[in-house]
């Protein structure tokens, strides 16, 4: 489960320098249900680098697609894929189905890795009394992030690329955000860190702004929510968010909450280096 699996799909680039600037896509795309829909939006923002959760690979619901690759050749873009669960219910002892993360960019990627949190939920647990069927979403893993070195022609970028815990308490989701702020953390304060991804909670209600460790939000404060809303009276949830750290100017943040090809809205924004 801690696998990466890979592929390299971009054009190349005939530049002797590295970019002045990148575009950034984050989105939850809730499995690629609709796929063609989420593909024609990315293609359209133009994006140098995506960060993609819930992406399922070999599943029934997703008509066996891997998800991530199919984004990748259409895009013309690398790609790392992270394992975070094993779907039971959507494939087979003989044919696994997965979901995960997955990370797309314009360059070469390096040094990818799993940081599987220690705190874990037991809620996705299978169980001998539950029924082997699709509403129960029982699962083998864990919440990942999914980490990645973007090398630009000798200038480098590290994303992490999170989904936290939707099931438990902010505490839990607290623990496991703060696995990754200690990860980045060991990259010189200069590099160009992204900390961005679904993580279940408001951040800027829970968190004080001093426990981010250097992060700034990528769409100011307050944020507008990123998922829409459950029903005729209920509001969207600002849960998904996107922090940068290092020598980087951030611009255009948006939350794009009139695309409708996921129950979440994806966020972009630009990074100008120093």
């Amino acid at each position: 489960m801690d696998e990466i699996l890979r592929g390299s799909y971009a054009a190349p680039r005939w530049s002797l320098w590295p970019p002045n600037a990148v575009r950034v896509i984050t989105w939850n795309i809730d499995r690629g249900s609709r796929l063609s829909e989420v593909i024609d939006f990315l293609a359209s923002q133009n994006g140098d680098i995506l960060l993609l959760q819930e992406v399922d690979l070999n599943a029934r619901r997703t008509k066996r697609r891997n998800v991530a690759e199919e984004i990748a050749r259409k895009l013309e873009m690398n790609y790392v894929f992270g394992f975070e669960f094993q779907e039971l219910t959507q494939g087979s002892r003989a044919d696994p189905a997965f979901h995960g993360q997955a990370t797309l960019a314009r360059w070469r990627i390096g040094n990818s890795r799993v940081l599987r949190f220690r705190r874990q939920s037991s809620f996705w647990r299978p169980r001998w009394f539950l029924p082997d069927t699709p509403p129960f979403q029982e699962r083998l893993g864990g919440r990942i992030a999914l980490i990645a070195e973007i090398e630009m022609l000798g200038r480098k970028l590290v994303s992490h690329n999170l989904h936290l815990e939707s099931r438990g308490n902010n505490d839990l989701r607290i623990s496991q955000l703060n696995e990754v702020l200690d990860e980045a953390g060991k990259y010189s304060p200069q590099v160009p860190t992204l900390v961005a991804g679904d993580l279940n909670f408001d951040v800027a209600r829970v968190l004080p702004e001093s426990s981010l460790q250097g992060f700034r939000s990528a769409v100011g404060l307050p944020s507008p929510h990123t998922t829409a809303p459950r029903g005729l009276f209920s509001r969207g949830r600002t849960i998904d968010w996107a922090y940068v750290s290092g020598a980087v100017e951030i611009s255009g943040g948006c939350v794009h909450g009139d695309v409708n090809a996921s129950d979440h809205y994806p966020i972009s924004f630009t990074l100008r280096f120093s």
